[in-house]
């Protein structure tokens, strides 16, 4: 697939001149031309530019200032400067200012052309540069946090000590808690680091596909099966299989495991002949296997065999030493991801999170603070920020009248809502009252009685 033109924006007020920029680029570019600077940063709103070739001197806005709001809020845009004199003050500004190259009017056609290949060429980059740092902090922000908490400290002490041996691991823990996490760990710590780490899901494949998944199968042992498929057994030799969900497994399958497991052997789905393979089991649930056992839903001497090294990873409610440790490392990930400047959670906004009960646990954690530095525009994440579900956690029950209670709750919704609607308003008050549509009066007597004047002025000084 060949790539997409680029759509290059010329802005000269000179009739000529972008008639002339127009022929000389439009054989391979998309263009589009303007006569004044307010009107290049209209267009900027409404599409995608990837390049701008900009006049100097223009009616109204001059050209500078246009650059500079360009490089502001469209950053990925790369920008020539044209003038119609060379003037070095000028075009040492406008360098400094941020744009890719400077011009003279006299330039050779095929000179100009150049020029813009090479612009088109840096932006292209750039943006793979911002796509790669992207997926290398979300890699890199995969490792297992550790923490404070005494719980995960002995969990990584027991992990030292047995990453070396091939021995069969069992994680059990919550949803959400970072079984995988914590099982590719183990696998980089072990001497089958240098091997195929090969996780699978159980209860996220079709149950008639586990089989298939899990051993693989020769063409034709079902329908649709048109061709040789091997299975995640076999891709896990020489490294570490991870089977999460294992409590999902259905009965049968079960046996063809435990085989897999004691005999280091499997037949693929449709054939009759054992291939071997070689690979450190770590299996993960969330199901309470010795129930799944008394209720014959899992077979015992699987569990036993599984059961060789457990370690059960504790919930995020336990373990709220490392909230903030969690936040921090989120925070910086997804702001990475979004190319947004947040800088920070508030020590407020940390103080009602560690209240919340985290049914989610650090899967939740981390969806909560993806969502607030996608919508953040800010630079700071901060109480008014939060869904009002985590203001109520930190709301407890009075001994003595539930409409306290009650009473509560509903403050803290009419000082967020407030805060918002403020935020809106761009902290004019009168026009929130009219954006609410209550008096202005009523909006002051709630603000005080709310204490929403000192959360506006540190919010808006933030």
């Amino acid at each position: 697939m060949s790539p997409r033109p680029k759509t290059v924006l010329i802005v000269d007020d000179d009739e000529g001149m972008r008639d002339t920029l127009g022929a000389i680029l439009r054989r391979d570019h998309r263009v589009v031309a303007v006569e004044t600077g307010e009107a290049a940063l209209e267009v900027l709103k409404q599409r995608d530019v990837d390049l701008m070739l900009l006049d100097v001197r223009l009616p109204g806005m001059g050209g500078l200032e246009v650059l500079r709001l360009v490089k502001e809020n469209h950053g990925m845009v790369e920008v020539i400067m044209i003038s119609a004199i060379n003037e070095v003050e000028t075009a040492v500004l406008a360098m400094k200012r941020g744009a890719y190259h400077y011009v003279t009017k006299d330039f050779e056609y095929d000179t100009l052309r150049s020029l813009v290949a090479n612009a088109a060429e840096k932006r292209d980059l750039s943006r793979q540069v911002l796509a790669l740092s992207a997926q290398v902090a979300d890699q890199l922000g995969r490792d297992f946090v550790v923490g404070r908490a005494p719980a995960m400290r002995e969990i990584m002490q027991t992990v030292e000590k047995i990453a070396g041996v091939p021995a069969t691991v069992l994680i059990l823990g919550e949803s959400g808690t970072g079984k995988e996490l914590l099982a590719r760990t183990i696998h980089e710590r072990s001497e089958h680091a240098q091997g195929p780490f090969v996780a699978v899901n159980l209860a996220a494949i079709p149950a008639e596909l586990v089989e298939s998944t899990l051993f693989g199968h020769e063409r034709g042992a079902f329908t649709g099966a048109h061709r040789q498929q091997i299975g995640r057994f076999e891709m896990a030799d020489g490294g570490t299989l991870f089977l999460d969900e294992i409590g999902d497994l259905r009965p049968e399958l079960q046996a063809k495991l435990l085989r897999a497991i004691q005999e280091g052997e499997i037949e693929r789905v449709g054939s009759s002949r054992t291939v071997r393979t070689d690979f450190r089991l770590i299996v993960a649930t969330n199901v309470d296997l010795e129930r799944a056992v008394k209720e014959g839903l899992f077979r015992e001497d699987l569990f036993y065999r599984i059961n060789v090294i457990p370690i059960r990873l504790p919930p995020l409610r336990e373990r709220l030493d490392d909230l903030d440790e969690l936040i921090d490392l989120f925070v910086r990930r997804y702001s990475v991801k979004f190319r947004k400047p947040v800088t920070g959670v508030a020590d407020s906004t940390r103080c009602i999170l560690r209240s919340y009960h985290w049914p989610g646990n650090v899967r939740e954690l981390e969806n909560l603070v993806e969502r607030l530095v996608a919508v953040n525009d800010r630079g700071w994440i901060d109480d008014e920020d939060l869904p009002f579900e985590y203001h109520l956690a930190r709301i407890e029950p009075s001994a003595t009248a539930t409409e306290t209670l009650f009473q509560t709750a509903v403050t803290t919704f009419e000082r967020n809502f407030i805060v918002q609607a403020l935020r809106r308003s761009d902290w004019n008050v009168s026009a929130t009252a009219r954006y609410l549509g209550i008096p202005l009066s009523t909006l002051k007597h709630k603000m005080g009685r709310l204490d929403v004047r000192e959360v506006a002025r540190r919010l808006r000084s933030g």
